[in-house]
């Protein structure tokens, strides 16, 4: 077991001096209680608060070198998944999403944009849309492209992305939650994925979550708040359907995590003006209250699914055979694909673990390298710690196969660690594992579009991330 590190031990007074001795008066004014810290375990802490103007500015201002890397990550991967250029998906920030943007997340994204100017960079409002938009493009490019009858490349799918449960009652050691996630994602985002956001707002409630830089919301969703409530997901696996006229499946994940305190709030939250974009099996925890629910959130099909004793386990498959007919492609019947090896792998973890789940088996399921299909042990898509890249059927093996992908990050919690608004995460392979980039792309030269922003991403050891109190 590998030793947890609290984030919240660091020294803040270090924060300011790794911004920078150059912060003029003025911007000191408008990051005013906000700072971040050094990194530790590979996990950069950001402070935010005040009004959605402030945050979005200290936000901008703290994490403006990160924002402009991301930009240039996405700018490289979404145009090469989509076969669209990058004006593609401002022009579509600006006419499809925008309008359906409340004031609240407007004014906070606005604020990320001055402040990454006032640290000399030169994104503007619509590149940050299109980065919090990022887990939605698929859905609406597929769209895009069956109405102007254009053949989408086979990159343009809702593929797996993420491995959870939620359990509570007789499964769990104290009878209380217990709730983990893994983030399944390209290495190029994913070895960036490693902010943890604190923020507290002027309105709605104290929360911390995991996240990418210039992103308000989480964007792989894991995430509590103040409310005592845990929110997660994972993706619906060759889901297709996008409603232009919804609210940006990003607005409402943000909301959901800022304004919820039952699991009523949150399902309300997902479903009033439901776009479709990444739709998600989303697992749902009332700590409080000892409640846990599973949001099978389609376009048509939305299934709310409670317990006060069991488990939600989440692996990109869709639960609903109505919505696995009417919204997916998913290969339901086919026992050797990643989301459904997953799946049973989770059943058995379950069942051999009942009563005895804690954190410290949870950061031990993600690290699982058993392959329920084959009963091998050996890393691969089907297994809960994912490597795409070490699969023996390839890299074609993937629902979507666009480059070097796998877990990248993992985070577990608990109802104690909740009421401390605390959570566990480690970066890179929860197995220890280590991805070492250019030996990669010497063995998959087909991957060499990757190369400008693809970088290391090391495994570390679980982190304990605290808000600041």
């Amino acid at each position: 077991m590998r030793r947890a590190i609290a984030i919240g031990v660091v020294c803040s007074v270090i924060v300011f001096a790794a911004v920078g001795a150059s912060m003029a008066p003025k911007a000191n004014e408008r990051i005013k209680g906000a700072f971040r810290r050094p990194a530790v375990n590979a996990w950069t802490f950001v402070h935010l608060e005040g009004t959605p103007a402030q945050i979005g500015y200290q936000h901008g201002y703290l994490l403006a070198a990160e924002i402009q890397d991301l930009y240039k990550v996405y700018a490289l991967e979404l145009t090469h998944d989509s076969g669209k250029d990058w004006n593609f998906f401002r022009d579509a920030s600006k006419n499809i999403l925008w309008p359906h943007v409340e004031q609240e997340y407007r004014d906070e994204m606005q604020g990320i944009v001055e402040g990454v100017k006032a640290q000399g960079g030169k994104l503007d409002i619509w590149d940050i849309v299109t980065l919090n938009a990022a887990m939605e493009w698929s859905y609406y490019v597929d769209q895009y492209d069956k109405g102007h009858k254009i053949a989408s490349l086979p990159t343009v799918t809702a593929g797996d992305h993420c491995s959870a449960f939620v359990a509570i009652g007789s499964y769990t050691k104290d009878g209380r939650v217990v709730i983990a996630h893994n983030n399944w994602t390209s290495y190029l985002d994913g070895a960036r994925w490693t902010m943890a956001f604190d923020v507290v707002p002027a309105r709605g409630y104290h929360f911390v979550m995991d996240g990418l830089p210039g992103l308000i919301h989480s964007g792989d969703d894991f995430g509590l708040n103040s409310a005592g409530m845990v929110i997660t997901e994972t993706t619906i696996t060759g889901f297709h359907g996008f409603d232009s006229s919804g609210v940006p499946e990003f607005v409402r994940a943000r909301k959901a995590m800022q304004y919820s305190a039952s699991i009523d709030d949150v399902a309300r939250i997902f479903k009033e003006g439901n776009n479709g974009g990444y739709a998600n099996d989303w697992l749902i925890a009332d700590t409080r209250k000892g409640e846990i629910a599973s949001l099978e959130l389609g376009l048509k099909n939305v299934t709310l699914e409670r317990k006060t004793d069991g488990y939600f386990v989440g692996s990109n498959f869709p639960i609903s055979q109505k919505l696995a007919a009417e919204e997916t492609d998913f290969p339901v019947d086919d026992p050797g694909v990643s989301a459904n090896a997953r799946r049973r792998r989770w059943e058995q973890l379950m069942a051999e673990n009942k009563g005895k789940i804690d954190v410290t088996l949870a950061e031990q399921f993600l690290a699982d390298h058993v392959d329920s299909f084959s009963g091998k042990t050996e890393p691969s898509e089907r297994t809960l710690c994912g490597h795409v890249d070490l699969s023996p059927r390839g890299m074609g093996s993937w629902q979507t196969p666009f480059g070097t992908a796998g877990a990248v990050q993992n985070k577990a919690t608990d109802t104690l660690m909740v009421a401390k608004m605390e959570f566990t995460a480690a970066a890179g392979h929860a197995c220890g594992i280590d991805f070492l980039a250019a030996k990669h792309l010497r063995q998959h030269p087909e991957q060499s579009w990757e190369k400008p922003e693809l970088r290391d991403m090391k495994a570390y050891p679980w982190t304990t991330i605290s808000a600041q109190k």
